[in-house]
């Protein structure tokens, strides 16, 4: 059984541990320990028979407009349902914080799209893009792919925003 719950500051050497694995081969943008440290209150924890086994983070863009990054599975936990249970849990959060939409880069699109995200342009999204994108070292040859996630009308009030196709409500 998969627990969440906020991140701790004895936390920070395992995320730090596991995002490192990620991002030495390519699948994540490297965090040090101190970025880590200064964004704690952003990120959450998944806890399995005793240890953590995955983690991810919001940053915001704008008071409505929140990134899901850092999303990581340790490799002996995957397909149990940890990185759909964070997924979840964060878009709860920034929807109880006020946010309007949420979105991911990412290559695995099937796994957000069961989640109830759908695919747009990575135009869309142009703060990411100036924030963290510049300093990628694949940003001339990105393989990622926007997901966003808009909630319902009747739970955002957001002006417009319509509900994605298949999408389920993450609470």
């Amino acid at each position: 059984m998969v627990r969440i719950r906020p991140a701790r500051p004895e936390d920070i050497p395992a995320l730090f541990a596991l995002v490192d694995a990620y991002a030495r081969r390519g699948l994540l943008l490297p965090r040090s320990e101190e970025e880590i440290a200064a964004t704690l209150s952003d990120w959450i924890v998944a806890e399995a028979e005793g240890r953590m086994v995955g983690c991810g983070s919001l940053v915001w863009m704008s008071p409505t407009l929140v990134e899901i990054r850092s999303l990581a599975v340790a490799e002996d936990y995957q397909g149990n349902g940890a990185g759909g249970a964070i997924v979840q849990a964060l878009v709860r959060r920034a929807r109880a914080a006020g946010a309007r939409v949420v979105f991911a880069l990412t290559r695995a699109v099937p796994f957000f799209e069961r989640l109830g995200f759908a695919v747009t342009e990575r135009e869309r999204f142009p703060e990411k893009v100036w924030r963290d994108c510049v300093r990628c070292p694949l940003r001339e040859r990105c393989d990622e792919v926007a997901v966003v996630y808009a909630f319902p009308e009747d739970e955002a009030g957001a002006e417009g925003q319509q509900r994605n196709p298949g999408s389920r409500n993450p609470t």
